[in-house]
């Protein structure tokens, strides 16, 4: 895989994926707002899959957990706009204004589609990407003006911009049963669910009694035992979207829990 970025402004890059794959299981520190170019990605959450293509606008709000797999297309590279809305900035931003931000739980991606107002204001950047600079100011102007034009398309967002909140100490075994797939360290479950390295990891052992990587492995071999036979998936999407790194080691996995490789299985029930 052969990756290249081109940063304008440490919060605006231009990113392309030369290579035919990559997938990642990630959580980003900061909200992220894309505009596709060109290739195809497919973002996998806890309960929802999104699929953007050339032309596509949307926003992962940062503390997201996902799997996101990026693909060419047409003989193109995958490549989009990226522009990061860091807390400071956004606290910088909302600190005039009177609003009183509603929390959302939901965890989501939003999509903008190819909305004007958004396209225009991303495109603008493309010729500073051939100059490979941009003023500081600049880059305060442009990124102030995305934020305004997300709050103009979508108000309930502010809900997710103008939340500061740190992750706190939440239910383990809810918050387990619903992410296990993401292939993340150990430090970031922690993180997410409120706890330390070493509490996360005490607080696992009291509610499965097992340690957290067989637990993960296990559950993840589930769901792909549940993928290939009930919704007759390939064993290759299979492998990515239920948290393993490459196919060899899900195969090897798969036979050593259930006595036949994740292909025969495929097979059986295709």
């Amino acid at each position: 895989m052969e990756y290249r970025a081109k940063y304008i402004t440490d919060d605006i890059k231009l990113s392309s994926y030369e290579d035919t794959f990559f997938k990642s299981d990630i959580l980003f520190d900061q909200h992220m707002l894309i505009w596709f170019l060109s290739g195809e990605t497919k973002i996998v959450l806890a309960d929802a899959t999104y699929f953007f293509k050339k032309g596509d606008i949307f926003l992962i709000p940062r503390n997201q957990l996902a799997t996101i797999i990026n693909y060419p297309k047409d003989g193109l590279p995958h490549k989009t706009v990226v522009m990061h809305l860091s807390t400071v900035r956004l606290r910088n931003f909302y600190a005039p204004l009177n609003v009183n931000a509603v929390r959302f739980e939901v965890q989501k991606i939003y999509s903008f589609r190819n909305h004007p107002l958004l396209e225009s204001c991303l495109a603008s950047l493309i010729p500073y990407f051939e100059m490979e600079e941009l003023s500081g100011d600049i880059a305060s102007l442009k990124i102030t003006e995305a934020i305004t034009i997300l709050r103009t398309i979508d108000r309930s967002i502010d809900g997710v911009l103008a939340n500061f909140e740190v992750p706190g100490k939440i239910d383990l075994s809810t918050y387990m049963e619903r992410n296990f797939m993401f292939n993340l360290p150990l430090e970031k479950f922690g993180y997410l669910t409120g706890r330390s390295l070493t509490t996360f990891k005490r607080d696992f052992n009291k509610i499965f009694n097992t340690t957290p990587q067989r637990w993960l492995t296990q559950k993840r071999l589930e769901l792909a035992h549940y993928q290939l036979a009930e919704k007759k998936k390939k064993p290759i999407d299979v492998c990515y979207e239920v948290g393993f790194e490459n196919l060899s080691h899900f195969s090897f996995a798969f036979k050593k829990q259930f006595g036949y490789s994740p292909t025969i299985l495929a097979r059986k029930f295709s």
